[in-house]
């Protein structure tokens, strides 16, 4: 690859990474194309050499929102597959991820942004779910594989929803108690 090439690669994985943080800050409506440009250090004109539309910078910020998890474990050197469901919960369901809904996931920043989204955005979301729920379900104790992600599926709504109610709540105490009532349920579906 050329150096204008990488030069240009680079480019487009900032302006991914930081759309990726301000969507998860403000909602998918929350920031326009000319804010985000001028946040990277670029002209507005700039940005249509690196994405067709702004659905399709939408769909890979939401596609690296997703991907920052694994990012996270990768660097702090953990094995995701080696998790507990206290584990998971202990990370995920934490005052630190109530804090920071921009570097969090996108299900507790975005649901309802992504269920208005376009297509693309809607089917990177999808298969998320699947993956999530899949990862869960190997955590879940359970008689059958019905039943596991039936454990999944609740402790990951949960999860998503617990750690946006404990965002919206003016109630620090309030807060506390969602976000420890949700990591203790999540801890225990592995029994």
């Amino acid at each position: 690859m050329g150096r204008s090439q990488l030069e240009k690669q680079k480019t487009h994985e900032k302006i991914v990474e930081i759309a990726s943080k301000r969507l998860r800050e403000e909602g998918l409506e929350g920031i326009g194309v000319a804010d985000l440009m001028k946040e990277a250090g670029l002209t507005v004109g700039g940005f249509y050499k690196h994405f067709a539309s702004r659905d399709d910078l939408v769909a890979e910020a939401i596609q690296s929102a997703f991907d920052s998890w694994g990012r996270k474990l990768e660097a702090e050197g953990v094995d995701p597959a080696e998790m507990t469901a206290a584990d998971i919960a202990d990370r995920y369901v934490s005052a630190y991820h109530r804090d920071n809904p921009g570097e969090g996931c996108p299900f507790a920043a975005l649901t309802s942004d992504i269920a208005r989204s376009g297509e693309t955005a809607r089917g990177i979301a999808t298969e998320r779910l699947e993956r999530n729920f899949e990862a869960l379900a190997s955590k879940a104790a359970g008689t059958n594989d019905g039943e596991r992600r039936r454990k999944a599926i609740l402790a990951f709504a949960m999860m998503a929803g617990g750690v946006g109610l404990a965002r919206i709540s003016a109630d620090e105490g309030l807060s506390a108690e969602i976000l420890a009532t949700i990591r203790e349920f999540v801890a225990g579906i592995d029994k």
